[in-house]
């Protein structure tokens, strides 16, 4: 059989040209979406009376059938017929005869792919924002078995105060419901429809586009037909939230994989999470968190690359936009099965306590409790800030911390201090005093707990 397009043309490409120009190897992965969509577009065509009902009948028998082989992957694809639309519009012919070629009329590849990927994307976000949400309850879950798990606070990852640890597993919390939202708002944009906007001016035929729109779930269609062929934004927008989702996630597999090495100690990763070594026999190696943070420059590159395809194209469809599919598969793959990973993950890690709390009482952390001591029994905090200073600077040169200090010690240096000031000095008690909203002491991530909970009870989609 010629090509779909053939009419025109008086050469047939070489076969390397067909495939260098085909899509099929990968815009396959829509051949769902392709033929739900013209299952509407067929039932649309036959309620304005563009065809018949027995023509419609007979497409849409044959469509069905095509969808129950997509699902079993049944279905046979050839470069020859470039990308899905044409090879589903091939079998379809194949499966019911030249009334197949009726398929088409009212629409272009060009608003029929832009319908695919709106599909698809919809699909997918949905999918994605669910996933979120579980890795959101598995924090919640381990935010709540160490409330009062006192854990050392960095900043330049040096120790800076002690904290809840489940303070710091809700910062990623609050993380992810950022993404959530984001990914929420987006399907604004996403759930538009631009079936029967045709190559790009419309079509003579008397469509009614919003029934489409209506049989596909869309809540509206896009007013401009060149709008519609063309847009991309939406994926632009897919790939930009779910660059910032693989950010969050990222930073925090670089703690895991800092808290997991010998030197912290802090957690121990579940075997199923690890890798050994060819070489070294005693190695355990955080691999899962290691390629959750390298494929996040994967999704960051197909974010630009395609900002760099649409940048000079002018309006409306150009081969270019052929380009925009590989990337947003292969974001979808990686984002939906890092969030999985990452949430078997967490659930399995070990959570070493004891390290975490010893490493509070052998540092400085708990200077900043001298200095707002200090301040409030009147000393301007600056001077108290520097009196501190000193203090540190002494136990550094004699080797000792804060808590070893004598009240003597303290005395000659301010007569402010008191014996309490081993009271306040104490990491437990450092943590359970920062009492502010938002801040880490346990009663306010009880608190900040059952308002995650209520946060991630809350319907994904309204």
């Amino acid at each position: 059989m010629s090509k779909l397009w053939g009419g025109r043309f008086t050469k047939r490409p070489e076969q390397w040209i067909d495939e260098f120009g085909a899509s099929i190897e990968f815009d396959k992965q829509l051949v769902e979406e392709d033929i739900e969509g013209s299952l509407a577009h067929v039932k649309m065509l036959a309620k304005c009376n563009i065809l018949s009902q027995e023509e419609a009948g007979e497409i849409q028998a044959g469509l069905t059938t095509l969808l129950d082989k997509a699902k079993k992957k049944e279905l046979s694809f050839s470069a020859q017929y470039e990308d899905i639309h044409l090879n589903i519009e091939k079998l379809l012919i194949d499966e019911i005869g030249p009334v197949g070629g009726k398929l088409h009329t009212g629409r272009s590849r060009n608003d029929q792919v832009a319908t695919d990927m709106h599909l698809y994307l919809k699909k997918h976000v949905q999918t994605i924002t669910g996933l979120i949400k579980e890795l959101q309850n598995v924090l919640i879950v381990k935010a709540e078995k160490h409330v009062e798990t006192v854990f050392p606070g960095y900043t330049h990852l040096q120790r800076a105060q002690p904290v809840s640890f489940a303070h710091h597993l809700l910062a990623y919390f609050w993380m992810l419901q950022r993404d959530v939202e984001r990914f929420e708002e987006s399907l604004k944009r996403i759930d538009l429809s631009p079936l029967g906007a045709g190559a790009l001016a419309g079509t003579t035929f008397p469509i009614d586009r919003e029934y489409t729109a209506e049989l596909l779930g869309f809540s509206g269609i896009y007013e401009n037909s060149m709008d519609a062929v063309s847009d991309r934004d939406f994926i632009l927008e897919f790939l930009s939230n779910s660059s910032m989702l693989m950010m969050h996630l990222s930073r925090f597999c670089e703690e895991l994989i800092i808290w997991s090495s010998q030197e912290f100690q802090f957690i121990e990763m579940d075997d199923t999470y690890a890798t050994g070594s060819s070489i070294m026999p005693q190695k355990k190696n955080p691999d899962m968190a290691e390629l959750i943070r390298g494929k996040t420059g994967r999704v960051y590159g197909e974010l630009f690359g395609l900002l760099t395809v649409l940048k000079g194209t002018p309006l409306a469809y150009n081969k270019d936009l052929q380009e925009d599919k590989e990337g947003m598969f292969d974001t979808v793959t990686t984002v939906e099965g890092s969030l999985t990973i990452f949430a078997g993950m967490i659930e399995t890690m070990t959570v070493k306590e004891q390290r975490m709390s010893q490493a509070t009482k052998q540092d400085f952390s708990n200077a900043t409790e001298l200095a707002d001591y200090l301040a409030a029994k009147g000393m301007p905090f600056r001077q108290a800030h520097e009196v501190v200073g000193k203090l540190v600077l002494t136990c550094i040169q004699k080797g000792i911390y804060l808590m070893d200090l004598s009240l003597e010690e303290y005395q000659e240096m301010s007569s402010l201090f008191q014996q309490d000031i081993y009271e306040v000095l104490d990491p437990y008690n450092a943590v359970s005093r920062r009492d502010s909203a938002g801040g880490t002491g346990f009663k306010q991530v009880k608190k900040a707990i059952q308002k995650a909970k209520d946060c991630v009870q809350q319907p994904i989609f309204v």
